[in-house]
């Protein structure tokens, strides 16, 4: 007897996207604000989340796939670093995450992350997409 044919839901691979990235930014700025660092290392770990979200989602192996997997994983890696340099500074104003995150303005952001980020997290941020797209083909 056949395999039953896979039956894929098109609402189930952004909502499982959304809320794994989501998770993944989130885990990203506490443990930097814990840590005190951009903690960079945590751009693979967000490749690796993003590849087995693709995979788990049921979508088809392929260029779609890991274009789509190095795109999630570089949004990943931007949205925590501003969500991280906007904290820190929310903090030390007294400002609430959220508001930080709509004030910080782009020059601002920049500014903050060449300075407090290492060699070895601009390394890591660099390799995370296309480790994604390798690991997702």
């Amino acid at each position: 007897m056949p395999p039953a044919p896979r039956r894929t839901h098109r609402w189930l691979l952004p909502s499982m996207l959304l809320l794994g990235g989501g998770s993944v930014v989130l885990i990203w700025v506490m443990l930097a604000l814990y840590l005190q660092r951009q903690a960079g290392w945590m751009a693979l770990l967000a490749a690796v989340d993003v590849v087995l979200v693709l995979r788990l989602a049921g979508m088809r192996p392929g260029a779609w796939r890991a274009l789509l997997g190095a795109l999630v994983t570089a949004v990943i890696c931007l949205l925590a670093l501003w969500s991280i340099s906007a904290t820190q500074m929310g903090l030390s104003f007294g400002l609430d995450p959220w508001d930080s995150l709509l004030r910080l303005g782009f020059h601002h952001a920049w500014t903050l992350v060449t300075l407090t980020t290492t060699p070895l997290d601009v390394a890591a941020l660099a390799a995370a997409p296309l480790l994604a797209a390798w690991w997702a083909r």
